[in-house]
């Protein structure tokens, strides 16, 4: 039922004055917890009296307002950005100006991997920083993205008995300074690569060598799946982080919870899902 507009208008009243006296109390001798409470409090009736303000405007709110300034808007068009940009093959990527973001697809026949082969989904996603936090252009940024491509590829080719280079495919996409670590967040969320550390599964392909005599450590679950760095195998004392079988039950059951995205059509009706929902 309705609120009759005098009523609503006494109870405006009141809020003014005891808005006026709360404003006039001294609040510096409230013990911490006390003063925490009273916040807490004053915040959750100063919530509902937005909503009561918007209620009140004749005009209202259109619920979303698109600010490309957005650190998560930002990462979301840069990542569907980059998703537009062709496939290259990483066995042959040559070195180029920029940093930015990028994903790394697999082709070939690894058992384990056959959920993501040949498909749209990434098996890891990455970013890579400028050498210089400063830069506006792509020169002053350094050839980053592409020295982080021929790393991974230079990884991947040292474990020749279990992949093979040519069977990966790249896309990257320079990113002016600054938005890349938020392209690299929304897409990390959006596929959940198994090699990524974030998804917990597969991780170590952007791990580097550690000295053994510095400090103990555990092989990586990349390193046991896909033996051939030296470092990684260096120390025969240490031990695996977690075994092959279960690593390769791990993606099983990653894979079956977050089913892969086949084809661009179903990234871009996701991707448009969610920017509704925002």
């Amino acid at each position: 039922m309705p609120t009759p507009p005098q009523k609503l208008e006494d109870l405006a009243e009141q809020l003014k004055k005891l808005s006026e006296t709360l404003a006039s109390e001294e609040a510096a001798h409230l013990p911490a917890l006390r003063a925490q409470r009273v916040r807490k409090t004053i915040s959750e009736a100063y919530d509902k009296l937005k909503r009561v303000i918007e209620d009140l405007d004749p005009v209202k709110h259109p619920g979303f307002v698109f600010e490309p300034s957005n650190p998560n808007i930002a990462g979301r068009i840069i990542g569907i950005t980059m998703i537009a940009q062709p496939r290259r093959a990483l066995a042959s990527v040559e070195r180029f100006y920029g940093s930015g973001v990028y994903a790394l697809y697999y082709t070939g026949d690894f058992t384990a991997y056959r959920g993501i082969s040949k498909k749209e989904h990434p098996i890891y996603v990455g970013k890579a920083d400028p050498a210089d936090p400063a830069s506006k252009t792509a020169r002053e940024q350094g050839p980053r993205l592409s020295n982080r491509l021929s790393e991974h590829r230079k990884n991947i080719a040292k474990a020749s008995t279990t992949l093979r280079q040519e069977d990966f495919e790249y896309r990257a996409l320079v990113v002016q300074t600054g938005y890349q670590a938020a392209a690299e967040t929304y897409l990390i969320e959006l596929f959940k690569p198994i090699w990524n550390s974030e998804t917990g599964i597969a991780y170590g392909l952007g791990k580097h060598g550690d000295d053994p005599t510095t400090r103990a450590n555990l092989r990586s679950p990349w390193d046991t799946l896909h033996p051939g760095r030296d470092w990684a195998y260096r120390d025969p004392k240490m031990k695996d982080a977690r075994t092959a079988q279960q690593i390769v039950k791990d993606i099983a059951e990653h894979l079956t919870k977050h089913p892969p995205l086949a084809s661009v059509d179903e990234i871009l009706r996701l991707f448009l899902e969610k920017m509704r929902d925002m």
